[in-house]
């Protein structure tokens, strides 16, 4: 009995451990202070880009596009890395420009189509 209540025991200790080593490179949620690279912050929007369009709150017609440029700007509270994309077939001409909002570590804000 003693065996197999350490057994279970490593077993879990082995699952629940494979969460927590989990790194920046598996997920766009991050802590601490470091401020994330320019490609890092494009894999990210990138992905946050593919989960819009399939929310449908993306015309599919963003699928295919590239990031047009990368920037570090001042935000309301700080810092923050502006992705924008261009779309030159999206069928609404105000909606041709995606910006993308994250912190400096690399987590998410906002993305729209105003800028602001």
């Amino acid at each position: 009995m003693r065996k197999l209540f350490v057994v279970v025991h490593l077993l879990s200790a082995l699952v629940l451990s494979k969460a927590a080593l989990a790194g920046p490179g598996d997920s766009c949620h991050f802590h601490g202070s470091k401020t994330a690279s320019e490609p890092v912050v494009i894999k990210c929007a990138d992905q946050r880009k593919e989960t819009l369009i399939k929310r449908g709150k993306l015309e599919k017609g963003w699928s295919d596009t590239k990031h047009h440029s990368i920037d570090l700007v001042d935000g309301k509270k700080g810092k923050e890395w502006r992705v924008i994309y261009k779309n030159t077939a999206a069928s609404d001409p105000t909606k041709a420009s995606l910006f993308m909002f994250f912190t400096p570590v690399g987590n998410f804000i906002a993305a729209n189509h105003s800028g602001q």
